[in-house]
């Protein structure tokens, strides 16, 4: 798919969903850095999988939504080389109705998928732009989609993303950078819990089961490929057919 000099920063990647996109990103031949929010021995591990399967790998720790800190963790890994995509994944859910919502739990849902999109994109694009060359691909839910009970603050964040990702994509498109949403349903993993039985799950999703996360991780890795030019402010759901 993609040169192995190219590198891929893939923020929350030590969890279920971003683990499998950075497997599937080094088995593409890309160099990933797997980032964790602050456990940085979770991140360890999936670049230890990778290594084991013949990739690479490394791993880093900061905080998203603190845009200095992100600043300077991207800042110094520039210094080693270009870093021409980029995949956003780092989110939180905090679920209330909205009713009995704390203003914390509103802002801190926000702050990780919406400003955290800023911080870690804004200072590659300049890079990306000189090189004529850029893959963006954040990671959304359904629930931005069609909205979900108790996940406002949730949803109110990864709507955000889809409109930023396609204004970004109308500012950087001359310059061979694409910017796409992937919005995941029902997937397998800690996030959704254990929450759903088969009867639940077969009434909610018209394909009858819950996805994996390898199935989220297959679309993003063609999105970052050189042959999904052409597939740009989109946001495309794997959610079995909810919608």
């Amino acid at each position: 798919m993609n040169p192995p000099s190219r590198r891929a920063l893939v923020t929350g990647g030590s969890g279920d969903i971003g683990s499998a996109i950075a497997r599937a990103l080094a088995g593409a031949g890309c160099e990933v850095i797997v980032h964790a929010h602050s456990n940085i021995a979770r991140a360890q591990s999936v670049v230890d999988d990778i290594h084991a399967s013949a990739g690479k790998a490394s791993a880093i720790a900061f905080d998203v939504v603190d845009g200095g800190a992100s600043r300077m963790a991207i800042e110094t890994l520039l210094a080693d080389g270009p870093i021409p995509i980029v995949v956003n994944n780092a989110g939180i859910h905090d679920d209330a109705p909205m009713a009995g919502m704390s203003e914390a739990q509103w802002r801190r849902v926000i702050d990780v998928s919406l400003h955290g999109f800023f911080n870690v994109t804004q200072p590659l694009l300049l890079a990306m732009a000189r090189a004529r060359f850029g893959r963006i691909v954040s990671v959304s839910s359904v629930a931005g989609v069609l909205g979900n009970r108790g996940q406002t603050n949730y949803a109110a964040a990864k709507a955000g993303l889809h409109g930023a990702s396609k204004s970004l994509a109308r500012e950087m498109g001359s310059r061979g950078i694409t910017v796409n949403v992937v919005a995941p349903g029902m997937i397998e993993g800690s996030m959704l819990g254990e929450t759903f039985d088969a009867a639940m799950v077969k009434a909610i999703v018209p394909a009858g089961r819950i996805g994996r996360p390898d199935e989220v991780a297959a679309l993003v890795r063609f999105l970052c490929s050189d042959e999904a030019g052409y597939i740009n402010g989109q946001v495309i759901g794997v959610n079995g057919g909810m919608g």
